[in-house]
């Protein structure tokens, strides 16, 4: 009988409905959950790294997180991300962080932008000057910055295989990962920001809009979005559909 495996007291292994047909021989050394959420880890981060690049670079020619990052934040706050595994291979990700403030980006006067350097770790390169030279949005640091012991996760990245979409895997896991936060003391919401098509998506989910990012990418406008937490409760759903 296949052993339970779970990295977090408030995760639990789920397996698919539908039987995976293996051969005989399969069945006598398989000993992997047919399909298992888990947090991520260091050790999976290659594999995030390769469905993000694959995802992203084709529509926008960025991935929203490098591998670096990932690295960083599956190191610092793996507890915020959820991966679904089937027969042991990644095939969707949720990657979150700490934040502390209302929105996901803001901006700061020049006079502050050498001590805000030194926090986030980043360059003059990555700053846009206003006109009036004076103030300057650094939406950077929501993109880079965990910051611990706060209400409230920034989800970066939720990405699913190439293989595996067009199957609502992308919902499933979007609602297993709100159901684990509601488990989590002292979470009261997550933030996260989304092309324009992508917003019935978010909506659907139990976000609400909070009106348009500071944050661009390659020219790429973002709303952002907002789920409380605690505001919602669900019925049991089928994640085997």
């Amino acid at each position: 009988m296949t052993k339970q495996v779970c990295g977090s007291p408030f995760l639990k292994p789920f397996f698919l409905k539908t039987p995976v047909r293996v051969s005989s021989l399969q069945q006598r050394r398989h000993t992997l959950p047919a399909s298992e959420f888990r947090n991520l880890t260091s050790q999976d981060a290659i594999s995030v790294f390769e469905i993000e690049r694959e995802a992203f670079v084709s529509v926008s020619g960025e991935c929203p997180l490098t591998l670096d990052e990932v690295l960083n934040f599956l190191g610092q706050c793996p507890e915020l991300s959820l991966g679904w595994f089937e027969e042991g291979q990644l095939v969707a990700f949720i990657i979150g962080s700490g934040w502390h403030k209302e929105r996901l980006s803001k901006v700061l006067t020049l006079s502050k932008i050498k001590n805000s350097c030194k926090k986030i770790h980043l360059c003059y390169s990555l700053f846009n000057t206003l006109d009036d030279g004076n103030l300057i949005p650094v939406p950077q640091e929501a993109m880079t910055q965990h910051v611990p012991d706060t209400p409230t996760v920034h989800i970066h990245v939720l990405s699913v295989h190439r293989h595996c979409r067009q199957q609502g895997k992308g919902s499933i896991l979007l609602w297993r990962y709100l159901q684990y936060l509601r488990c989590m003391p002292g979470l009261r919401r997550a933030l996260l920001i989304c092309e324009d098509f992508l917003v019935p998506f978010y909506l659907k989910a139990g976000f609400k809009e909070k009106g348009p990012s500071e944050i661009s990418v390659s020219n790429m406008q973002f709303q952002e979005m907002e789920y409380m937490v605690n505001g919602h409760v669900y019925a049991r759903r089928n994640s085997g559909c």
